[in-house]
């Protein structure tokens, strides 16, 4: 598919490590992305065990876990196809190539293409609704939605094997929000019977898509709360030595705006970006205070050991080592506050292909694939590889030079 040379073999030798977790965030039309990620990681071998995500990477988690490895990265191609066939966009990128070498005309291409997403929807993902909210009865999806997301069910159906998932080869994690409550929850399939609906909850963000009943309650898009599974995975899944992959389609770190487009855009990268980092390094803290902990029981006398304080530690007690690599998506100059909605062709095509190459570069780094020997026992890793411009770095985070 590309020209870049493949990742190194590692002749099917899994890392030392009990876990490989991919962690996928939310960002609509970004989430090609995380298909080219997967793509590098599947070349080399590296299957996840355990695969959680919110919003669209809730639907990439759930096409990754419900094929088997061999079948994965097809029926990630057939989706990202299906739902990029628009008609009118294909047209007008079809008749006008030229534009796409030009930055300033090629963000107006891409507004085209983003208008052309609100006005038809998306096949095989979205289609507004007729007539439109305002005029259904009240309290209807219909009325509290602009947009019908029964096709996206129906590729779901077609594309993933929901009884594969709910045999828990892999585990699986899609987050999403309680509208009653307010409360984050995860749909996990060690503790749900997973369906369509489960994922389309995690992607129901308002008001352009609608809230998805189950069991009696209402979900919204998990990227209301956290629009990353990070927490969920290191903090609240077992504790095991885990390489983790955190695929994230939103930066953090971005430029000063200097218009309202810049305004818009970088609002809704600090919104969804979810502060990464921020919970890599505290998670980072907690588990060199659980590391200090696990030292000090094993160094105690053993009648001390057996008095009820020590086996109270011992539960927070943690000698597991975690190696966290960030992938994360960086915005050309002609994507602005619509990328998340634009749905072309021709920038789905640039998303994966930069997923992929940016897997293919990190994993050229051997050392993403040792065990951490640090006294918190975490390396994480932010290689930066497609822009190769330098990023703000907390304590033991490693960069492209």
């Amino acid at each position: 598919m590309h020209d870049l040379d493949k990742a190194p073999p590692r002749n099917g030798v899994r890392p030392p490590f009990e876990c490989i977790a991919l962690l996928l965030q939310g960002g609509g039309a970004l989430g090609a992305y995380q298909a080219g990620v997967y793509q590098g990681l599947s070349e080399a071998k590296l299957h996840p065990d355990w695969v959680a995500g919110i919003s669209i990477g809730a639907v990439n988690a759930a096409i990754i876990a419900g094929n088997p490895p061999e079948a994965r990265v097809d029926q990630l191609r057939a989706f990202w196809e299906q739902i990029t066939g628009s008609s009118l966009s294909g047209w007008w990128n079809g008749l006008v190539p030229q534009l796409t070498k030009d930055a300033g005309a090629r963000g107006a291409l891409n507004q085209v293409n983003a208008m052309a997403t609100v006005a038809t929807g998306v096949p095989g993902f979205f289609s507004p609704r007729l007539p439109p909210p305002w005029f259904q009865a009240p309290g209807s999806p219909a009325a509290t939605s602009y947009y019908d997301t029964s096709p996206l069910k129906k590729t779901l159906e077609q594309l993933v094997d929901f009884d594969r998932i709910n045999a828990k080869g892999v585990r699986l994690s899609a987050g999403a929000v309680n509208i009653r409550t307010g409360n984050f929850v995860y749909f996990d399939n060690t503790t749900h019977k997973l369906r369509p609906e489960h994922i389309l909850a995690s992607g129901a963000l308002p008001p352009g898509l609608p809230a998805v009943e189950i069991d009696g309650e209402h979900y919204w898009d998990g990227g209301l709360v956290s629009n990353t599974p990070l927490q969920w995975v290191l903090e609240y899944g077992p504790r095991q030595d885990t390489l983790a992959f955190q695929v994230d389609l939103w930066s953090a770190v971005g430029k000063f705006p200097q218009n309202m487009i810049d305004v818009a855009t970088r609002q809704k990268e600090i919104t969804f970006s979810s502060r990464t980092r921020e919970n890599t390094d505290q998670f980072k803290k907690a588990q060199h205070i659980r590391h200090a902990v696990a030292k000090m029981l094993a160094d105690l006398p053993d009648e001390v050991r057996k008095n009820p304080q020590a086996k109270a530690l011992r539960t927070f007690a943690d000698d597991k080592v975690y190696s966290i690599v960030h992938l994360i998506y960086r915005s050309r100059s002609y994507e602005h506050d619509s990328k998340d909605y634009e749905f072309s062709r021709l920038s789905m095509e640039e998303h994966w292909k930069a997923g992929y190459e940016d897997t293919i570069e990190t994993l050229r780094h051997p050392e993403i694939f040792r065990r951490p020997a640090g006294v918190d026992g975490i390396a994480t890793f932010d290689f930066n590889t497609r822009t190769r411009a330098k990023v703000p770095t907390e304590g033991n985070r490693h960069e492209a030079k």
